[in-house]
C-alpha cells in the first residue's frame, strides 16, 4: 500500500524530486519544444511502491498524453526508460537485454526487502555514475546490435482504440481523440503486457516475440573455398572508399577496395582469410554507417581450379519437362514435312523462276516445239488434174484446221468456172 503524503514517517525523506524524467527518444517524441507538467509526490512508483515526481507530457500532435511510470531508482537500476520500460540504448525489453548479456535478476520482490534493497542502491547511485553499477549494461552483444532499433518508433505513441466506436456508440466523428480501429484479437499474447513482468524479465510477449526471430535470423558462414578473402558491401548509399576503408581496417590488413557507385556497393578484400572471417562476424547485419545498414556477404570465386566448362550448348545437361528443339529445315517456310522439302542443291521448279530485269521475259519451253497436227485430206473431186494438184497442195501447206479448208464450202469449185 502506498504511504500517504501527509504521513510523517522515516521514510519520506527517501521520496523522489526530480527536476527532469529518465526517458527514450520514442517516448519523448520528436517535437524539440515539448512542454510538461511536474507533479512533486503525484504517484507511487509501479516497483518499489515509494511517491515520485511525475512528469506528463504530448510527445507529438494526434498523440496521446504519457506520463512516467515508476521512480528514477528503478530506472536506473535496470537502465529502462521511465516511461515503456525499455532499454535506453538499444530499445529492447528487460528480458532479451539479460538473456543476451546472460545476467541475472537479483532484485528482491518482497516489500521489506524490496525497500532495503532500493535505499541501499539508491545511496551507490548518488555516490556513483549509474554505468557503474552493473558494467555488463556496457559490454556490446551481436544479438543485441541485430535486434536493436536503429530509429525512434513513434507509432507507439498513437491513441488508444475508442471503446465507443466498437460499441457503434461514438458521436465525436473525427473530433474524438481516440483512433477508430479494429482493436486486436484478445487471444494475441500481445495484448496482456504487465508492466512488473516487463521490469523483472519475465513472461513479457514482446520478449517472446524478439526471442523467436532472434532465432530465426540468417547467418552468414564462412564459403568452403579458404582463397576467398574478399567481402560485398551493399547498400553504401553517398558514402566513400575513405569512409569503408576507416572502418573496415580494424579487422585486419586490406589488400584493395572496389567501388562500384552505380550499384551503391564495394568489394572489400583482406590479405588474410582470418581478417576477412572476422569483418564478416562483426559486422554482417548489424553494421551501421551514415545512417543506413550496409548488406555483407561474401564474395565469389573469380577462378576455378577443376576443367574448364565449355559453353557449348551440347554440353549442358538436358532440363526436363522442355519440348525437344526445333530442327533445323532449309527453305521450309510453309512447315512442310521432309519429304516435299526442295534439297539444296536441286534447282527450282519453273514457277518459281524469277525473271531477269532486263530484256524481254523468258518464252515458255512449249513454244519452240509446236505441237504437229495430222494434215487435212480433201475428198475427191472431177477438177482439173493440174489444177488440183496446185490446190491440195496449197491446201496441205496452208490449212491446219477443217474449218479454215476454203473447199469445204466450195469456194474453190465456184473460182474455177469463174475462170472458165
Amino acid at each position: 500500500m502506498a504511504t500517504s503524503k501527509t504521513t510523517n514517517t522515516y521514510n519520506r525523506q527517501n521520496w523522489e524530486d526530480a527536476d527532469f524524467p529518465v526517458l527514450c527518444q520514442t517516448c519523448l517524441g520528436d517535437n524539440p519544444y515539448i512542454r510538461m507538467t511536474k507533479e512533486k509526490y503525484g504517484k507511487e512508483c509501479k516497483i518499489c511502491s515509494r511517491p515520485f515526481t511525475v512528469f506528463r507530457w504530448c510527445p507529438g500532435a494526434r498523440m496521446r498524453f504519457k506520463k512516467t511510470e515508476v521512480c528514477q531508482t528503478c530506472s536506473k537500476l535496470k537502465n529502462v526508460c521511465q516511461t515503456c520500460l525499455l532499454d535506453l540504448e538499444y530499445g529492447l525489453p528487460i528480458q532479451v537485454r539479460d538473456a543476451a548479456l546472460k545476467m541475472k535478476d537479483d532484485l528482491p520482490k518482497s516489500d521489506v526487502n524490496k525497500e532495503y534493497y532500493i535505499q541501499n542502491m539508491e545511496r551507490e547511485l548518488a555516490r556513483s555514475d549509474p554505468g557503474t553499477v552493473n558494467s555488463k549494461l556496457n559490454e556490446p552483444n551481436d544479438l543485441l546490435m541485430r535486434l536493436a532499433r536503429t530509429a525512434p518508433y513513434y507509432k507507439r505513441n498513437r491513441p488508444h482504440v475508442c471503446s465507443f466506436w466498437v460499441k457503434g456508440e461514438c458521436r465525436r466523428g473525427e473530433e474524438c481523440p481516440y483512433r477508430h480501429e479494429k482493436p486486436t484479437d484478445p487471444d494475441d499474447p500481445l495484448a496482456d503486457q504487465n508492466i512488473k513482468d516487463r521490469y523483472y524479465g519475465v513472461n513479457d510477449p514482446v520478449a517472446d516475440k524478439l526471442l523467436k526471430r532472434a532465432a530465426a535470423m540468417p547467418a552468414l558462414p564462412p564459403p568452403d573455398d579458404k582463397t576467398i578473402t574478399t567481402l560485398y558491401i551493399g547498400n553504401l548509399g553517398n558514402l566513400t572508399e575513405q569512409d569503408i576503408r576507416d572502418h573496415f581496417y580494424q579487422y585486419g590488413e586490406i589488400r584493395s577496395i572496389s567501388l562500384v557507385p552505380k550499384q551503391q556497393c564495394a568489394f572489400v578484400q583482406y590479405t588474410t582469410r582470418a581478417a576477412a572471417e572476422s569483418a564478416a562476424e562483426k559486422t554482417f547485419n548489424k553494421l551501421i554507417l551514415g545512417g543506413r545498414r550496409l548488406t555483407i556477404k561474401w564474395g565469389r570465386s573469380q577462378g576455378r581450379t577443376g576443367p574448364s566448362i565449355s559453353h557449348h550448348p551440347e554440353n549442358y545437361e538436358p532440363v526436363p519437362g522442355l519440348p525437344p528443339a526445333i530442327p533445323e529445315l532449309s527453305n521450309n517456310f510453309f512447315n512442310l514435312e521432309p519429304g516435299h522439302i526442295p534439297l539444296p542443291n536441286m534447282p527450282p521448279p519453273p514457277s518459281l523462276m524469277v525473271p531477269p530485269m532486263f530484256g524481254p521475259p523468258p518464252i515458255p519451253p512449249f513454244f519452240f516445239n509446236p505441237p504437229q497436227l495430222p494434215p487435212f485430206a480433201a475428198p475427191p473431186a472431177a477438177v482439173n488434174t493440174s489444177t488440183s494438184t496446185a490446190t491440195s497442195e496449197t491446201t496441205k501447206t496452208a490449212v491446219h484446221y477443217p474449218s479454215q479448208d476454203p473447199s469445204r464450202l466450195g469456194a474453190t469449185q465456184l473460182h474455177a468456172d469463174r475462170q472458165e
